[in-house]
């Protein structure tokens, strides 16, 4: 690949429980003139998907009910200060406060990652194949921080149609040098580049990303395969 395009779909509606993602989709594509091509790839943030299955729960403002709800979503708890915590979710995430949402949405809510962000990524996915009659990849994004790095950013939670790490281990540089441990994560990387152009406040949460080689395209994708397993990392 030698460039990609990544463009905003600004114009979508406010998503409620119920809501057919796909069919917004499609919309905000029509709204902004654009059609699908094979081999595109459609991100959708967690927030709408969590909003569109009916993770939308009532919170109270008060730190107990915050740690309440953190623990609610977790497994375990790795740190903790004061009411922030990075836990371990059902998922399998490591991340802050188990990825509970209090921005961008109503007064007295939270929203909750999705129970399940790679069968909602191939809902999407499956939607928009059956009434377009193309082939796409649907990433669903959420925002976390990192270990050694200040700072956030999108990183891919919910995987459709593509290969969420390209393995270069075994393969050469160009002095010919073996690698050895080059694993790229391509899906965080298209996620963190669609979260440049989304913003935090927009209200726009779909991205079009074109120009990503076919050669990254793959059925069998779940973002099980970017969470590093305990016995490999370091910090657990």
């Amino acid at each position: 690949m030698s460039s990609v395009l990544i463009q905003a779909l600004p114009g979508a509606p406010e998503i409620r429980e119920g809501d057919n993602l796909a069919d917004a989709i499609l919309a905000s594509l029509q709204r902004n003139n654009l059609t699908l091509n094979d081999f595109d790839i459609i991100t959708v943030t967690s927030k709408v998907v969590s909003k569109a299955e009916g993770r939308v729960v009532p919170f109270d403002g008060t730190d107990d009910h915050k740690v309440a709800l953190i623990a609610s979503e977790s497994v375990r708890v790795l740190r903790r200060r004061g009411t922030l915590h990075i836990v371990e979710t059902h998922h399998g995430f490591i991340c802050a406060n188990a990825g509970i949402d209090l921005s961008n949405t109503a007064e007295g809510t939270a929203v909750l990652l999705p129970l399940d962000p790679d069968r909602s990524a191939r809902k999407v996915r499956g939607d928009i194949e059956r009434a377009t009659g193309t082939k796409v990849a649907v990433i669903v994004t959420d925002t976390f921080g990192r270990v050694w790095r200040t700072g956030v950013t999108d990183v891919a939670i919910g995987i459709a149609g593509l290969r969420p790490v390209q393995d270069l281990r075994g393969t050469t540089d160009h002095t010919g040098r073996t690698l050895e441990a080059t694993e790229v994560a391509v899906a965080d990387e298209i996620a963190g580049a669609a979260h440049l152009v989304l913003g935090k406040a927009a209200m726009t949460p779909f991205a079009l990303v074109r120009g990503v080689g076919p050669e990254h395209f793959g059925d069998a994708s779940v973002a099980e395969h970017l969470v590093r397993r305990a016995h490999d990392d370091l910090f657990r």
